[in-house]
Order: structure tokens, then C-alpha cells, then sequence
């Protein structure tokens, strides 16, 4: 037979006096429980107590009407449930949008030999050859703005120009001469 209205389930004595259940004592007795049988579902034990948590605390949240209900436990073993499955679908979702990202970065072109090449030379260069070189041509930088950066004179930096694009000169030809145009 059902519950009474505001009459927990199986509270009842022997001359209908009502004994209320209350929300720790329902918690102590049903968390292990429910745990359990998340843990089985999900695998993970950290995630199912956080999910049990979550379950009980609405629980309390609810717990003047749900302490009427024929089986509070079931009604918290079922927010679990939910939410456990929903934890899952934002996990799918989730790795498809990451699958779908990798896939389309995939699909980006690496770097070309001839830009291989100029990397590999441009390493070889001494520092300060390979800072000029870099700064001139990439950064757009004017040789006195470079001599303001790297606090040298103006000279210094056109002759670090002059002795990187030479070296650079030999180590590009060094690389390009078993590569056809065709």
C-alpha cells in the first residue's frame, strides 16, 4: 500500500505512530549504495561519488516532498542515472568536436622543401647574423631600427646582414643542387 500524505514510506508502527526518516540518516544509509551501482555503470569511482553528491544534494534540495515518495532512493538513483548519462553525451560531443578539428587540421598543407631549406640554413647561421637576417626580411625592420633593438651601431648591423646573406647564399645553393625546377 502507498504512503499517507505526510507520511514517509515504511515509517509506520504498530498503532499508526509516524517515525520521520531524516536526510542524514537517509544519505548515510543509501550513498554507498548508489555509488556502487554508478561506479559499475561509469567505471570511475572519483566520477561516481561526485555524481552521487550531486544526486543527493538535490535530493535535499527536494527533500520535504521527496521524504513522502514510496522510494525516495529510487528517485535519486534515477537523477544519478541522468546524470551520469548526460556526462557522457557532453564527452561525445565533445571528442566529435575534437574529431572533427583534428580532421580538418590535417588537411593543412605542411611546410615546403624550399621552406625547409631556408629554416635549416637560417639555424646555421651565428645568432646575432641570424637575429639581423630575420628582423630585416620577415619583421620589415629598417637597419637602424635594428641597431636600436639590439643596441649596436648601424654599421654592425650591415655587416651582420651582408656576412648572413652571403652564408646564407653558399647554404641555400649547398641544398639546391640535387632539386630540379620541374
Amino acid at each position: 500500500m502507498g504512503a499517507r500524505a505526510n507520511e514517509p514510506p515504511g515509517t509506520r508502527t504498530a498503532g499508526d505512530v509516524v517515525a520521520t526518516i531524516t536526510f542524514d540518516d537517509f544519505y548515510h544509509a543509501h550513498y554507498r549504495g548508489v555509488t556502487a551501482q554508478l561506479c559499475a555503470y561509469t567505471g570511475d569511482l572519483g566520477q561516481s561519488q561526485d555524481l552521487a553528491q550531486e544526486a543527493f544534494y538535490r535530493a535535499l534540495a527536494r527533500w520535504d516532498r521527496l521524504v513522502r515518495y514510496d522510494d525516495p532512493v529510487a528517485w535519486v538513483r534515477q537523477v544519478a542515472w541522468n546524470l551520469a548519462r548526460s556526462r557522457w553525451r557532453r564527452l561525445r560531443t565533445a571528442r566529435n568536436h575534437l574529431l572533427r578539428q583534428r580532421r580538418s587540421e590535417a588537411e593543412v598543407a605542411g611546410p615546403t622543401p624550399d621552406r625547409v631549406a631556408i629554416d635549416a640554413a637560417l639555424a646555421q647561421l651565428p645568432a646575432s647574423h641570424r637575429r639581423a637576417v630575420i628582423l630585416h626580411y620577415l619583421a620589415d625592420l629598417s637597419v637602424s631600427q635594428i641597431a636600436a633593438q639590439e643596441e649596436v651601431a648601424e654599421g654592425t648591423v650591415k655587416s651582420w646582414l651582408h656576412r648572413g646573406r652571403t652564408a646564407l647564399a653558399g647554404l641555400l645553393d649547398e641544398n639546391t643542387e640535387g632539386v630540379s625546377d620541374g
